[in-house]
C-alpha cells in the first residue's frame, strides 16, 4: 500500500499577514476606548462644572434678594428750639350755635325765603309748607266741635228741664240722672274735639318754617315742589336748612398735657390765619374741659373771638397764639420727615439694632417747610427722612450712608 501523506505546507507570507491584521484591530480597539474615556471625562467635567455654577447663581441670587428685602433709609435729627416763645397750637373755627331745620308737618315745600349765604334773623320766615291733608282735616275737626258745642247745649237745657220736673215728681230720678250724665259725656266730647283742633292748629303752624335764632344760612336742601316729610327735608335723613351763628365763634385747640397748667379761663388769645396775613383776631379762653384726652394726651381748650363783621368762617383752620410764654425741649422737623396714620402724626425713629419705632409726636406751630415738635422725640433719635408709607413698627432698615443712597 502506498503511504498518503498528510504533510501540507504552509506558505511564511500567509501567516504574517494574518498576524498583522490581528495585532492591528487589537490596537483600533484600544485607541477607541480611550477615546470614549476622555469624552466621558469632558462630560462629567462640564456637567459638574455647569452644576457649581448654577448652586453658585442661586446662591447669589438668594444673597441678593436678601439684601434687597431690607430696605435702605436716610437719617436725620431734630433741630433743637433755643429760648423761651409763646405757645402756639392749630386750632379749628366752629360757629357758636349750629342747628340743622327739619319739617314738623307733611306736605309739599310751596316756596322757599332764605338761600345759603343769607344773614337771618331770629323769627324769619325761611319757608312755607303746602299742607292740604292738615287743612282739611283741621276745617273737619272744627266742623265736629261745633256739633259737640250744640250736643252739649242741648244736654244742658234738657238736663236743668229734668232737674226743675223732678221737684214735682213729674219724671224719674233715673231719667233726671240719664240727663246728667249726658251732659257730662257732652261736655267730655267737646273738651276731646277741642283738643284736636287745639292739636291741628298747631300742625299746621309748623307749615311755615322760621329761623329760631339769628344767623346766617350755611345750607338748603330742597327746592319747591319737594315731598317734605315730618322730621325730615326733601329727601331721607336730610334736614331742610342750616343755620349757624357765627357771631362770636367758637375756636377749639388741644393743649399738650405739658402746657395744660399754664392755662386758664379769661386768658387771651389771638389767631392768625394764612388768608389774612398781618392780621389777627383776639378773644379769650372761654371753658376748656378739665380733663385730659387719654388718647391723645390733650386738653381741650374753647377760645370764644368775636366776629361781628363776618371775616371769619366756620370750619377754617387757624394758629392760636396763647399769652404764655413757653419754655423746655422744643424742636423743628421738616414736613417730609413725617408720617400720617389714623393714630395722628408720627415719626419713623431708627434704635440701635436696625428696628424702627414709630413714635407719635404734638404738632405745634406750622413753619411752611417745617414744623415744630412740641413732644415725642429727642435730639439724639435718628428720624427716617421721606420715610415710605409702608414702613411698619419694629421693621429691620439699613441706615444709607453718605456716599450711599438709597434704592429706588
Amino acid at each position: 500500500m502506498a503511504e498518503i501523506s498528510t504533510d501540507r505546507k504552509i506558505d511564511p507570507n500567509l501567516d504574517s499577514q494574518h498576524a498583522s491584521s490581528g495585532g492591528v484591530t487589537s490596537r483600533g480597539r484600544g485607541a477607541m476606548l480611550r477615546w470614549f474615556m476622555v469624552l466621558f471625562l469632558v462630560f462629567a467635567v462640564v456637567g459638574v462644572y455647569a452644576l457649581l455654577q448654577r448652586r453658585t447663581e442661586h446662591q447669589v441670587l438668594a444673597e441678593q434678594t436678601e439684601r434687597m428685602a431690607v430696605p435702605f433709609v436716610s437719617i436725620i435729627h431734630a433741630t433743637r428750639i433755643e429760648g423761651e416763645s409763646t405757645m402756639v397750637l392749630p386750632g379749628t373755627l366752629k360757629a357758636y350755635v349750629e342747628s340743622p331745620i327739619y319739617a314738623r308737618t307733611n306736605g309739599y315745600l310751596k316756596k322757599w325765603y332764605k338761600d345759603i349765604g343769607s344773614h337771618v334773623n331770629k323769627g324769619d320766615l325761611l319757608a312755607e309748607i303746602d299742607t292740604p291733608e292738615i287743612d282739611q282735616q283741621l276745617a273737619q275737626m272744627r266742623a265736629d266741635l261745633t256739633t259737640a258745642q250744640a250736643n252739649l247745649g242741648l244736654a244742658g237745657t234738657t238736663t236743668t228741664r229734668y232737674q226743675e220736673l223732678l221737684k214735682s215728681d213729674s219724671v224719674s230720678k233715673q231719667d233726671a240722672d240719664n240727663a246728667s250724665g249726658n251732659y257730662a259725656a257732652r261736655q267730655a266730647m267737646v273738651q276731646s274735639a277741642e283738643a284736636n283742633v287745639k292739636r291741628l292748629e298747631e300742625m299746621e303752624s309748623f307749615k311755615r318754617v322760621y329761623a329760631p335764632f339769628s344767623g346766617v344760612i350755611t345750607q338748603r336742601n330742597v327746592d319747591s315742589g319737594n315731598l317734605i316729610n315730618a322730621g325730615n327735608g326733601g329727601s331721607a335723613n336730610k334736614e331742610m336748612f342750616d343755620l349757624a351763628q357765627i357771631d362770636p365763634l367758637r375756636v377749639f385747640v388741644s393743649v399738650p398735657q405739658s402746657f395744660s397748667p399754664s392755662i386758664h379761663l379769661g386768658m387771651k388769645a389771638c389767631l392768625e390765619l394764612t388768608e389774612y396775613t398781618g392780621r389777627s383776631f383776639c378773644g379769650q379762653v372761654a371753658r376748656t374741659a378739665n380733663a385730659i384726652d387719654p388718647a391723645t394726651r390733650t386738653l381741650l381748650t374753647e377760645v370764644d373771638v368775636p366776629n361781628p363783621s363776618g371775616t371769619l368762617l366756620p370750619g377754617s383752620y387757624a394758629q392760636v397764639n396763647f399769652n404764655v410764654k413757653v419754655t423746655g425741649q422744643r424742636f423743628t422737623l421738616p414736613i417730609n420727615a413725617l408720617l400720617f396714620r389714623p393714630e395722628g402724626t408720627m415719626a419713623a425713629v431708627v434704635g440701635p439694632d436696625g428696628h424702627l419705632n414709630l413714635k407719635k409726636i404734638t404738632i405745634g406751630r406750622d413753619f411752611g417747610a417745617s414744623v415744630e415738635v412740641l413732644e415725642g422725640i429727642s435730639p439724639e433719635d435718628n428720624i427716617v427722612i421721606n420715610p415710605p408709607d409702608a414702613l411698619e413698627q419694629g421693621q429691620l432698615v439699613k441706615v444709607a450712608t453718605a456716599s450711599q443712597s438709597p434704592p429706588q
